[in-house]
């Protein structure tokens, strides 16, 4: 389905006026007619008359080809089941009465932007019907071009080392084709939540939460450093990427996806930090020790340089002890003075 851009006059307000003195003639028409067969005159007066109340009743038909159109709103027309074309301008036109819009996503109610007004309804207008006070809400049936955001929500997915993360992704996209957009999917905008869902999986299964050894995530068959956490624009990137292949035939254009969250599933949550804990603190421990033998060393060199003081193996075996557990200790070491003889 190819889209056909309809780029009629915007004669709107002129065919409005025209409708308007259509019906103040028909309303003449009627009076004139009854003057007429009241002046014996039946015949015209019986033609201006039937003239008069025809267009009475069927003049509102011409109304309904009536079609306003803002910034950034298209609205896709069909005649008697087939596409007319899509009006995209902004402007007041006047097209066939009996043209119908179509847009099957004007229900549709999502968590993004230009979906959900202030009160949490969709965009359109209520009509009160009867006296219990029920309103019917009457959904638009233009189709937004503006740029939108679908914040999916969050999902709970396998890594590839199969830990359960928790992910969600805010997508910017808009229509670009409307005709695509109608014709080709049931639903553009829950085919869209659909689709980015399914990315979203089969991008996140490549990749481990934090980095991990021995991991391809590119699949040149040669370990990386990518992770989710460490990686996150060229995982956006990719996501978009796989989003867009998917909604291509939707004439829908994804313009960025972003991560919104990226956490380790509940369950697995406290572990997790544990490990991260114990790993802060291996690595911590491993520099305090190697920054405390280099010390010791220094210390011996710059004792035996200056001849300070003559000790033998066991003597520098007891003060390198020493040093390293004043130097590795977790508190503060006590010191003890030796007043007797060091042999």
């Amino acid at each position: 389905m190819e889209e056909k851009i309809l780029n009629g006059k915007k004669n709107g307000m002129l065919m409005m006026f025209v409708f308007i003195a259509f019906y103040i003639a028909a309303v003449l028409c009627i009076v004139l007619g009854a003057m007429n067969i009241e002046g014996r005159n039946i015949i015209p007066g019986v033609v201006l008359l039937i003239i008069g109340i025809m267009w009475t009743a069927l003049g509102w038909i011409p109304f309904m080809g009536l079609k306003v159109l803002k910034p950034q709103e298209a609205l896709v027309l069909t005649l008697f089941g087939k596409y007319v074309g899509t009006l995209k301008d902004s402007g007041f036109y006047w097209v066939n009465p009996f043209c119908t819009s179509v847009n099957p996503a004007a229900k549709t109610k999502l968590n993004q932007s230009g979906d959900v007004d202030n009160g949490g309804k969709a965009k359109g207008f209520a009509i009160n019907l009867g006296t219990n006070g029920e309103a019917v809400e009457l959904a638009s049936k233009k189709i937004s071009l503006k740029i939108m955001t679908l914040n999916n929500n969050r999902q709970k997915i396998n890594d590839c080392l199969g830990n359960p993360v928790e992910i969600g992704i805010a997508v910017t996209w808009r229509v670009v084709d409307t005709a695509k957009a109608v014709f080709n999917v049931d639903n553009f905008k829950e085919f869209l939540s659909l689709q980015c869902d399914g990315a979203l999986r089969n991008i996140v299964r490549l990749y481990p939460y934090d980095v991990a050894p021995n991991v391809d995530t590119t699949g040149d068959g040669v370990a990386d450093e990518g992770s989710l956490r460490g990686s996150s624009e060229i995982v956006a990137a990719r996501i978009r990427e796989e989003i867009q292949k998917k909604v291509e035939e939707a004439g829908l254009e994804i313009i960025e996806a972003r991560i919104t969250y990226l956490a380790y599933a509940p369950e697995i949550a406290a572990v997790m930090l544990q490990r991260q804990q114990a790993s802060a603190i291996i690595d911590a421990r491993k520099m305090i020790v190697d920054g405390a033998v280099g010390m010791v060393e220094m210390a011996l060199e710059r004792l035996n340089e200056n001849q300070v003081v003559e000790l033998d193996e066991e003597r520098k075996a007891a003060m390198v002890s020493n040093l390293l557990v004043v130097l590795c200790g977790n508190h503060d070491a006590q010191p003890v003075v030796n007043s007797g003889s060091l042999y």
